[in-house]
């Protein structure tokens, strides 16, 4: 979809940090981030939202998802991870390529959540995806 972002993202005609990529599917930071590594797993193909998107490609993006969030446990020492899809505008969905995120949590890191999504900022972006990459290889 020539309006898309993530298409543009996909085909390497946007920039971003990214942290996975295969035929399928491709994994890039969040440019606003709730916490430091927050990754978007985007399917290649677009697909507006759940309604659209094929199972199978699904299954792709959720297993990439999994992936990266074993990843964050060692690059990023996360201790857990939260695995989520805004499907629609009620649900906060902002961009319409549907995507999964892939937060990584730590014990006791309430507090800094509820920080992470009002400032929505990572102090070292290059850094965080180059840990992740590492721990994915």
């Amino acid at each position: 979809m020539s309006d898309c972002i993530f298409c543009a993202i996909a085909a390497g005609e946007a920039p971003a940090r990214e942290v996975y990529s295969d035929d399928d599917v491709v994994g890039f930071l969040d440019i606003r981030p709730v916490m430091r590594g927050h990754t978007l797993i985007v399917p290649r193909a677009h697909s507006g939202g759940l309604v659209d998107l094929d199972p199978v490609l699904g299954g792709k993006v959720f297993a990439v998802g999994q992936r990266v969030g074993t990843a964050m446990r060692g690059a990023l020492g996360a201790d857990g991870v939260n695995l989520l899809v805004n499907d629609g505008r009620a649900a906060m969905q902002t961009v319409f390529h549907t995507h999964l995120h892939v937060v990584p949590r730590h014990n006791g890191d309430k507090l800094s959540f509820a920080k992470g999504l009002v400032v929505r900022r990572d102090p070292n972006p290059d850094e965080t995806a180059a840990l992740i990459r590492a721990a994915l290889a």
